[in-house]
């Protein structure tokens, strides 16, 4: 996922954007992909809100291949509907912008929600501030990842370079939601059969296809969760869900298919 934000940068604060440490741990996940996306704007809002003003930080997987939208997406633009219905592979919206993805089991999902009390900063200073620990810590779990585009993580170099990780942010004027995939046991010839090729791309894809762009990690579900828990000094766990505010958000947008098809 490439990132458009929510608010105007110019608006933004020129300095580092550090995530609120030690951060909360959320273990629990909703049971679908509509609840898990209401999930993360449902903590948006409450660090927005100032309920929470704890950095939050959550995993999960879904349980089967669906495609996310980015909240600006084109569906015709971007998606291959036809082979979507007879392949079975749910359509859903996030909040956030960027393009297109594609998850399910062996892509895992990470979320980091920030409560930002002076005011939303730049864009680069969140990017750098989110995805430089994350680097770290995948590095010392073995993975040889680097930061290309705006906000991919890659392993390889040059025009080797293949893509494990695609990230995208939401921000309101005290809130930050950052979140994306972890590619690691996941079918990507799927990808391809779904999706149509990106109507813009980080100058390192060089117009590869899909299949020759994308790579799985390959560390197992349990490394990339130590490692997200690691790259946020996740040490504390947190028991309360917002449940209220998840099931009007699904009710409103993640359950309701205007919501989804609302850019053709």
């Amino acid at each position: 996922m490439n990132c458009i934000p929510a608010t105007s940068t110019s608006a933004a604060h020129a300095f580092r954007f550090e995530p609120r440490a030690p951060a909360e741990w959320l273990s629990e996940a909703g049971e679908t992909v509509a609840d898990n996306l209401a999930l993360d704007e449902a903590l948006l809002e409450e660090a927005h809100e100032g309920i929470v003003t704890d950095t939050v930080v959550r995993t999960w997987m879904a349980a089967e291949p669906t495609v996310v939208l980015g909240s600006s997406s084109r569906v015709e633009e971007e998606v291959d509907l036809d082979a979507c219905r007879r392949l079975g592979v749910r359509v859903a919206r996030r909040p956030s912008g960027g393009l297109t993805v594609v998850i399910g089991p062996g892509c895992l999902m990470w979320s980091v929600v920030v409560h930002q009390p002076v005011g939303p900063p730049s864009v680069d200073s969140i990017h750098r501030g989110v995805l430089g620990p994350l680097v770290a810590a995948l590095r010392q779990a073995g993975a040889a990842v680097d930061l290309l585009g705006s906000s991919d993580l890659a392993v390889g170099a040059g025009a080797a370079a293949r893509k494990v990780s695609g990230n995208a942010l939401r921000v309101r004027r005290h809130g930050v939601l950052y979140h994306g995939t972890l590619l690691d046991a996941f079918d990507l010839a799927l990808i391809g059969r779904v999706l149509r090729h990106p109507p813009r791309e980080p100058a390192y894809r060089a117009g590869r296809s899909h299949g020759d762009f994308l790579a799985n990690l390959g560390l197992g579900t349990p490394v990339l969760e130590a490692a997200v828990r690691t790259a946020f000094s996740a040490t504390r766990d947190r028991r309360r869900l917002p449940i209220d505010r998840v099931d009007r958000l699904v009710r409103e947008r993640y359950a309701n298919p205007d919501w989804t098809t609302r850019r053709g």
